[in-house]
């Protein structure tokens, strides 16, 4: 692994408490193994939000726009604090399922660990299933940050 200069850690975050702990692991980590840190924010479709429900689309809205203001906080965030921190680091946003997406970006990352938070508020029962399917898919050490 990391045969071609350092790795990459890979941190999914969706704006929640657990994950900006994981972020906040994650940096660490990566600034101790010299290596590149990758945020992922996995937005979810709207599609995948209401497959059923027609409610004139104002709950759809709701997600989009509370989707958006989190991808503002995490980029504002990223330009704000990581400077200090020394850490190449990287904000990746992608849309659609978090678990296929997240294993998606840490193939492409070439990443050598996988880091999220226990749980995310909205997607609760997703995110919690999310670490077990990280883990039993073992193609990286993840790591769950309560």
């Amino acid at each position: 692994m990391g045969m071609d200069g350092p790795g990459a850690i890979l941190v999914g975050i969706d704006g929640s408490t657990p994950s900006m702990r994981a972020a906040a692991y994650a940096v660490g980590m990566a600034r101790r193994q010299h290596c590149r840190l990758i945020a992922v924010y996995v937005r979810s479709l709207p599609s995948s939000l209401l497959p059923l429900a027609d409610t004139g689309g104002t709950a759809t809205v709701t997600t989009i726009d509370a989707q958006d203001a989190i991808e503002r906080e995490l980029r504002e965030a990223f330009q704000e604090y990581l400077p200090a921190l020394g850490v190449e680091a990287e904000l990746v946003i992608r849309t659609g399922d978090a678990f296929a997406e997240l294993i998606a970006a840490a193939g492409e990352a070439r990443a050598d660990a996988v880091i999220v938070g226990r749980s995310a508020g909205l997607l609760h029962r997703i995110a919690g299933s999310l670490a077990v399917k990280l883990v039993r898919c073992g193609r990286w050490p993840v790591t769950v940050v309560p």
